[in-house]
């Protein structure tokens, strides 16, 4: 009797945090910052907010937000057009917010925040979102250009998707004071 293999989720996590250790720290901020307005894990404003502009970009992308609910209840599980119409337009919208915030330089940076903002069966529809999104006129035409040379055609033409969960979900990080670390 063969032995079945389970994934080894250590590993998993480790790639996750990689991919992750090697976006801009800007990126890594605004993943972070999105992650708690999106999953309401934290007061996002009074953690993340260092003046009056970020502060009110964080309440604008808690509004925006606000759709990832209806977005999560219409995700379809075929590629049937009536199911689309419910669920792509809101996650353009958003996906346009979060790309015109300049913080999300690439499409691998966009797949791994809104994987964990909404699932892995999400993924079918993100390169077809991220085009849209990076395609709207409030893009500017440079910043459009690099976004969309930034998808992959494995990522653009992809035969299927894995329907694993993301495992690491990245988080703020209290800075300790260099008096308290050890010699």
């Amino acid at each position: 009797m063969a032995a079945t293999k389970k994934p080894n989720h250590g590993a998993l996590a480790l790639a996750e945090m990689k991919e992750f250790a090697g976006f801009e720290a800007s990126t890594q901020r605004y993943v972070r910052r999105s992650l708690d307005v999106g999953l309401g894990r934290k007061d996002a404003v009074g953690l993340w907010s260092r003046d009056l502009v970020e502060a009110a970009s964080i309440r604008a992308q808690s509004r925006i937000y606000r759709r990832l609910d209806t977005i999560r209840g219409h995700i379809p599980d075929d590629s049937g057009l009536d199911a689309v119409e419910p669920f792509f337009g809101p996650l353009v919208t958003i996906s346009a917010f979060d790309l015109g915030q300049d913080r999300l330089p690439h499409f691998p940076s966009y797949r791994f925040l809104y994987e964990r903002l909404l699932g892995a069966e999400i993924r079918p529809w993100l390169p077809g979102a991220f085009c849209a999104a990076a395609s709207l006129p409030h893009i500017h035409p440079d910043r459009r250009k690099d976004l969309l040379q930034s998808i992959s055609e494995a990522a653009a033409t992809a035969p299927g998707w894995s329907s694993r969960a993301p495992t690491f979900y990245p988080d703020w990080v209290e800075k300790v004071p260099e008096s308290a670390l050890p010699n």
